[in-house]
């Protein structure tokens, strides 16, 4: 009995790292000059679950990349710090616009998920988030074409909208996820233009996510895999 119920366990805790998700944590605004912190995540928000850096889930998703990308579109590369659940990021304006932070992780060990009914896949997550510094807005940044990314799209209004391309096409008729804290979620479908909208009726972060999976098998590392599971975020702070 008590190998059966260690079994479970183990089985239940992969299958909710598979679930979890990487995410870009920031301040939407800064200021010319100012040092603007960036936080990597790995969890699940809306559960309040969010992984310690030196534990068991993070280290499998931890050989990230981390831009920024300016407003003219150069990109900068992002070191991080490990802290306790979270990589630290810092970068300074110096000019006006909108910045774009980009991660990706296309380094993922292949996973086998048959006893879920899911299937051999490798892993592909990419994360972006908006900094605007200014009252200029615009459109930010892709820098994703071998995946899905979600792109926020200039506003002058209460209302989000936001593109979700897959390999610089857009997405269209394909479900998005909004989560907030405490288990609150909302479910969209991209229209023709692969866009969404909503609004933020509460000063708390949002996280969008989309998943998509490429049915083309291949090998990574010496594994077979037969297809890849492409997870986009997006974070929003209200």
């Amino acid at each position: 009995m008590k190998k059966y119920i260690t079994t479970l366990v183990l089985a239940l805790s992969c299958f909710t790292s598979f679930a979890h998700y990487l995410w870009v944590d920031t301040a939407p605004k800064g200021n010319i000059g100012k040092t603007h912190e960036v936080k990597v995540h790995f969890g699940e928000y809306t559960y309040g679950v969010i992984e310690k850096v030196a534990g068991e889930a993070f280290p499998a998703v931890a050989n990230f990349s981390l831009w920024l990308i300016h407003p003219d579109g150069t990109k900068t590369v992002l070191e991080t710090q490990a802290k306790d659940n979270h990589y630290l990021a810092q970068f300074s304006p110096t000019t006006n616009g909108v910045y774009t932070i980009a991660l990706n992780n296309n380094e993922i060990d292949v996973i086998d998920y048959t006893q879920y009914d899911f299937g051999i896949f490798k892993t592909h997550y990419h994360s972006t988030a908006k900094v605007q510094i200014g009252s200029a807005n615009s459109d930010t940044k892709t820098i994703n074409p071998e995946g899905i990314t979600i792109k926020q799209l200039a506003n002058t209004n209460d209302i989000v909208t936001l593109q979700v391309l897959y390999k610089n096409a857009p997405l269209t008729n394909h479900e998005v996820k909004i989560y907030v804290a405490d288990l609150w979620s909302k479910t969209l479908e991209t229209n023709a233009k692969g866009n969404v909208e909503f609004t933020m009726p509460w000063n708390t972060k949002f996280i969008i996510e989309t998943t998509k999976n490429e049915e083309v098998p291949g090998i990574y590392k010496n594994e077979k895999y037969e297809f890849i599971w492409h997870c986009a975020t997006y974070c929003i702070n209200n």
